[in-house]
């Protein structure tokens, strides 16, 4: 509609434009002292996105990186309308011949049940792609939503964690909006209702 501006729709701002910044300085530090070199030896390190929530947080990161790194991009559907159904399915693969000489850091948006990255960590990326290690990053966990068994699943670096609250922006969407929103905020109720 003419003139609707989507600032006016979230309620919260849960963190601004310069704490994003912050947290993903800090995830880039950590990944580049982490990997710069294992066991004395520089090893290709792949960061596969995960789309399309991940898509923003990857680019920033990138930046923030000072090892060199590759990209590469995932698609994996692991709900049916807003709930988890059973195993997740990776509708888009990675097509490489390279994956099992390098290290593979997915980059997720967000932890929610932990069902989808669980998945990748510790089923798919092993038996599939077989790479030397794989790990994970995200920007936000929310631990309380986890699945039953996976109650102790994390990502290797987390950003930051929050409450179970719905979030948009910086990549995160409700019906493929809001993804542009520079901060992480929290939609008003009548939005999502």
């Amino acid at each position: 509609m003419a003139g609707h501006r989507v600032h006016d729709d979230i309620g919260e701002i849960l963190f601004s434009e310069e704490e994003i910044r912050a947290i993903v300085a800090r995830l880039g530090q950590e990944i580049s002292s982490d990997y710069s070199y294992i066991d004395g030896v520089e090893h290709k390190l792949i960061l596969v996105c995960i789309l399309k929530g991940s898509v923003v947080f990857m680019g920033e990161l990138m930046k923030n990186l000072t090892i060199p790194v590759e990209i590469d991009f995932m698609r994996v559907s692991s709900y049916k309308g807003t709930y988890p159904d059973g195993e997740p399915t990776e509708t888009l693969t990675l097509e490489r011949d390279d994956i099992r000489n390098s290290d593979i850091l997915i980059v997720e948006d967000i932890i929610d049940t932990g069902n989808t990255l669980n998945w990748l960590v510790n089923k798919r990326f092993p038996e599939k792609y077989q790479p030397r290690s794989v790990k994970s990053v995200t920007l936000l966990d929310k631990p309380s939503r986890r699945l039953p068994g996976l109650e102790n699943f994390k990502a290797d670096y987390t950003g930051a964690k929050i409450e179970d609250k719905f979030v948009v922006g910086y990549g995160l969407d409700y019906n493929q909006k809001y993804r542009a929103l520079g901060y992480v905020g929290v939609p008003k109720p009548e939005v999502i209702a």
